[in-house]
């Protein structure tokens, strides 16, 4: 039976992530709060990912306080996060302790959805956090990483989001990084879901090869239930396809959204000019606007293409870029089929540009890419090259039960190592998450440049 299509936007968030490397500023999102507030979305994305690390390193802005104003100016819809499992929003497993308060603070400063995944669709490394979001109140939105490989077919998927619905999940989210779920297969894939989920399937996936509104359209008519736009200063391209055009499109019929253009107008007329400020700043990159379908054939997702395009650039080797391209899917083959998102796209992404530059496939590997094989990360889903693995980490032992369990309680450790430069539990968390950039932050922060100093700063961070 159809039904009304809900939105979650996320201009605050992924939208500016995936187009202008997460530099959008709280004083850009404040004027049109009220504005987002009215407007009827089921929630609105605006935390967690690479905002938390971006406002302390480049912005000046403190990630918690950005939440707290963002709760405030706008009391009257969902707040929404995303959440690595037991990485939380830094590059490592942290231990269930620390996982359990950052959820815990997280939820008290304004968060109300935790969309939470792990990059190997590992559901040990994603029990802590859902476990937490339960305990404190939040609505546990448990994702599954799309990928596309021999061993991810939609029977992979189903049984796998049966498995989170078991694990508490509130509703289960297709969360399709890099644009690989085509039309036809997002039907189907939402079809075999609503005949075995019982609690809403949302679906995320961005604009990267322009199938991205063929994809929604798709989807809706197999019964999803919400999915991610952007408004559309920021939309498309590595972005999401633009929300004013899926309320257009839905308009008037059965799955009508009850959202309306005129109050998205607004909206779209202030963020058009963070837009252009963002591009002045030579953060938007208009390039990232370009659809490219080649994401299909080498499975590599926006902020990957531009972290291996920087690599080789420092190497001066920027003519190896399609051997690069090539060579990721054979050490994701390698490497067991791993979804390539943070981190495990970097971990891949970085031993392909090795694997080239250095003329030898695996003469060098790097501390990740051990980690990852050795099953520090978690279980990997296909089977690895053993030749591969052997070549890396000789004969260590492979981490076969949840990597979290190797884990001491550290919360107290974080609380007494920064005591002298933290104020709050929050304070001790943003250490933990990001040890180089916090204290440095933290020990600015009550020191408050004048207004052009800051900028002058922030343009120093950037260049």
């Amino acid at each position: 039976m159809a039904k009304k299509v809900l939105i979650t936007d996320t201009i605050l968030r992924d939208a500016h992530q995936s187009q202008a490397a997460t530099r959008m500023r709280l004083e850009d999102m404040l004027p049109a709060c009220e504005a987002l507030d009215r407007a009827g979305f089921w929630s609105l994305e605006c935390w967690g990912g690479a905002t938390f690390d971006s406002c302390m390193r480049f912005l000046s802005e403190d990630p918690w306080e950005r939440l707290r104003r963002l709760r405030a100016a706008m009391p009257n819809t969902r707040l929404q996060m995303l959440l690595r499992g037991q990485n939380l929003l830094g590059y490592k497993h942290y231990a269930d302790d620390v996982v359990d308060a950052f959820v815990e603070k997280s939820i008290k400063n304004g968060i109300n959805v935790i969309r939470i995944f792990d990059a190997l669709n590992d559901t040990r490394n994603m029990e802590a956090a859902m476990r937490a979001t339960k305990k404190y109140g939040g609505h546990c939105e448990a994702a599954i990483s799309y990928t596309v490989s021999p061993v991810h077919d939609e029977e992979y998927f189903v049984e796998l989001a049966g498995k989170l619905e078991e694990m508490g999940a509130d509703t289960i989210c297709i969360k399709d990084m890099a644009n690989l779920l085509l039309p036809y297969d997002a039907y189907s894939l939402v079809k075999a879901l609503k005949a075995k989920i019982r609690v809403p399937i949302h679906l995320h996936t961005h604009n990267t090869t322009g199938t991205g509104d063929m994809t929604y359209l798709m989807a809706i008519q197999a019964g999803v239930d919400i999915i991610d736009t952007a408004m559309s200063p920021l939309a498309n391209g590595t972005a999401q396809p633009s929300t004013e055009a899926m309320v257009a499109t839905l308009q008037g019929t059965e799955y009508d959204t009850g959202i309306k253009l005129e109050d998205l107008t607004e909206i779209a007329t202030h963020f058009r000019k963070v837009a252009q400020k963002l591009k002045e700043q030579g953060s938007l990159d208009p390039k990232v606007l370009n659809v490219d379908p080649n994401t299909l054939i080498y499975q590599v997702p926006g902020g990957m293409l531009s972290n291996l395009i920087s690599q080789l650039k420092q190497a001066k080797a920027e003519e190896k870029y399609y051997e690069v391209l090539a060579e990721v899917p054979r050490v994701r083959e390698d490497f067991g089929y791993p979804p390539l998102v943070t981190p495990t796209s970097q971990i891949v992404g970085s031993q392909a540009v090795l694997n080239v530059l250095s003329g030898e496939r695996y003469k060098m590997v790097t501390k990740e890419s051990k980690g990852l094989l050795r099953g520090e990360y978690g279980r990997l889903p296909g089977k690895v090259n053993e030749e591969v693995r052997k070549k890396a980490i000789g004969e260590d032992e492979i981490i076969t039960c949840r990597p979290a369990d190797k884990i001491e309680p550290e919360l107290e450790k974080y609380r007494k190592e920064y005591a002298d430069i933290t104020k709050s539990e929050e304070d001790v968390l943003s250490c933990a998450m990001f040890p180089q950039v916090a204290p440095k932050f933290l020990s600015e922060r009550d020191k408050p440049a004048e207004p052009a100093v800051r900028e002058l700063i922030v343009e120093d961070l950037m260049a």
